[in-house]
């Protein structure tokens, strides 16, 4: 797995590519410790590069979402492939992330205060 960061207005925007599985997700996790220690905790994970996620990368998601909250932040995930959505929506996860299909919606829903009652955004064909 590689990440590439990148930051647009107030938000970390991490660019995963690559499988998301057991064993690989180290680049991830060392991202994620690293722009926490310096309090950047508004992130949108960008997927569109994630053929496949197992689960292990499951795990590491929540991880992530769990530690930015503790945090006072929130995570977004941007442009999830096919396959990785049947997982989230396999493993109930469509109801605890913001799923977005358009990097500007994600960026605009950090300006707008969170309510975790709202609806997700429909799945995009």
């Amino acid at each position: 797995m590689k990440v590439s960061i990148r930051r647009k207005e107030e938000v970390t925007i991490l660019d995963l590519s690559g499988r998301l599985v057991a064993g690989e997700a180290e680049p991830l996790r060392s991202s994620m410790r690293e722009l926490i220690a310096r309090g950047e905790t508004n992130i949108i994970l960008n997927l569109a590069n994630v053929p496949y996620i197992d689960s292990a990368g499951i795990g590491e998601l929540v991880r992530v979402l769990t530690a930015v909250r503790r945090h006072s932040g929130d995570v977004k995930l941007l442009h999830p492939p096919e396959r990785v959505c049947d997982v989230l929506e396999t493993v109930k996860l469509f109801t605890v992330f913001h799923i977005f299909w358009n990097e500007s919606e994600a960026l605009a829903a950090f300006a707008t205060p969170s309510n975790d009652s709202m609806e997700m955004d429909a799945r995009a064909g």
